[in-house]
C-alpha cells in the first residue's frame, strides 16, 4: 500500500471510534419521562464529559453502597435518595485506591458532579507512558500520599452549567 492510502486508512479508523451508535438516552428526555424527585428525595447526577481527552476518564461508581452503571466519556448516571448525607465512591479496575466523597442533600434538589481524572491518576499514566508498568508502579508508590487515593476527582457543577453539559451525554446503560 501506498503512504496516501495508509494515511488515508488510518484517518479512517480514528474517526470510526467517534462513530458509536446512541445507547443511552439524553438527560432531557429521562428528566421529563421522570420528573423531579419523589417527596424526601434528592436526585444525584455523575458524569463523564466529553472534554479535552487527557480529561476523560472510566470509572465504576457506588452512591450509598449502590452500584450505578459504568461512567464512560460522555456518559451520565443518576440515582435518586433520601436526602442527607451521603457517601459517594469511584473506582476503576487495578487503581489502587479509591475516590471518595461525602455530602448532604436537601429534599426536591438535583446534585451534579463531573469526574475529571485526579493527580495521581494522571502521574500513574505519565509513568506508564514512559516507564511503562514499572513506571507505572513507581508513580502509584510516589503519590500515595495524595489527598485523593482514587482515579477520579469528583466537581460539583451548577445546574445550568450541567444542563449545557449534559445535552451531548447519554445515559449510562
Amino acid at each position: 500500500m501506498n503512504r496516501r492510502a495508509l494515511l488515508g486508512l488510518g484517518a479512517a479508523f480514528l474517526v470510526s471510534g467517534c462513530l458509536t451508535g446512541k445507547e443511552g438516552t439524553e438527560y432531557a428526555v429521562v428528566s421529563q419521562k421522570i420528573g423531579a424527585p419523589r417527596p424526601g428525595q434528592s436526585r444525584i447526577i455523575i458524569m463523564s464529559l466529553k472534554d479535552a481527552w487527557l480529561d476523560r476518564t472510566t470509572c465504576d461508581a457506588k452512591v450509598d453502597g449502590v452500584a450505578l452503571s459504568r461512567l464512560i466519556p460522555g456518559t451520565y448516571v443518576y440515582i435518586d435518595r433520601p436526602a442527607g448525607p451521603h457517601h459517594l465512591v469511584a473506582s476503576q479496575t487495578l487503581f489502587p485506591g479509591d475516590s471518595v466523597l461525602d455530602f448532604n442533600t436537601e429534599p426536591g434538589r438535583t446534585y451534579f458532579f463531573s469526574i475529571r481524572p485526579s493527580d495521581r491518576s494522571r502521574a500513574m499514566q505519565g509513568g506508564g507512558m514512559a516507564f511503562g508498568l514499572l513506571g507505572m508502579g513507581v508513580m502509584a508508590a510516589a503519590s500515595s500520599g495524595a489527598d485523593n487515593k482514587g482515579p477520579v476527582d469528583f466537581v460539583p457543577l451548577q445546574e445550568g452549567q450541567a444542563r449545557t453539559a449534559m445535552a451531548e451525554l447519554l445515559q449510562a446503560e
